[in-house]
């Protein structure tokens, strides 16, 4: 089966990210290590995302014996879409849709799937825009989950172990 795919770089991020704002109500800094063993990515590979989160604005460091990462904003100010074009910068399904791409396509504009491209690119975009990570944290928190053999309660977070 072949699978359209973001790239485990952006993945990593959305994972640190949301982490993050599981971890923003306590405003306790959490660091890399502690991230990447809690979302099972390598730490090497996540201080580079998370110093391109900072650049653009989205995660703030703290220095000193109790620093590491916060959220830069509220969960609630933070959408897929930042964290994705933070780290790979505007996205598209195909060529054609893409911002000023589509010269690249030879069958641009005579292309027969060219609606559906972008009506797919227009879906896509609607929902990482309008998903904030404060949308992946409340459904998180509603959802009873079994991790170390212990059952969750709702509202309770359990960050997936590092198997």
């Amino acid at each position: 089966m072949a699978v359209m795919q973001i790239s485990r770089k952006i993945d990593y991020a959305l994972r640190a990210a949301i982490y993050l704002a599981m971890r923003s109500d306590d405003r306790r800094p959490s660091s890399v290590a502690e991230i990447a063993a809690r979302e099972g990515v390598p730490k090497k590979f996540l201080e580079k995302i998370i110093q391109e989160l900072i650049h653009h604005g989205l995660v703030r460091s703290t220095r000193g014996a109790q620093g590491g990462y916060t959220l830069a904003r509220a969960p609630e100010m933070i959408t897929f879409k930042d964290v994705i074009e933070a780290i790979e910068g505007p996205v598209s399904l195909n060529v054609c849709v893409g911002a000023g791409d589509a010269h690249e396509c030879t069958m641009f504009p005579h292309c027969g799937m060219l609606w559906v491209w972008q009506e797919a690119q227009k879906r896509v975009m609607d929902v990482f825009a309008s998903t904030t990570l404060a949308d992946v944290r409340a459904r998180t928190l509603d959802v009873p989950r079994v991790l170390d053999g212990r059952p969750r309660s709702p509202g309770e977070y359990a960050p997936p172990s590092s198997v």
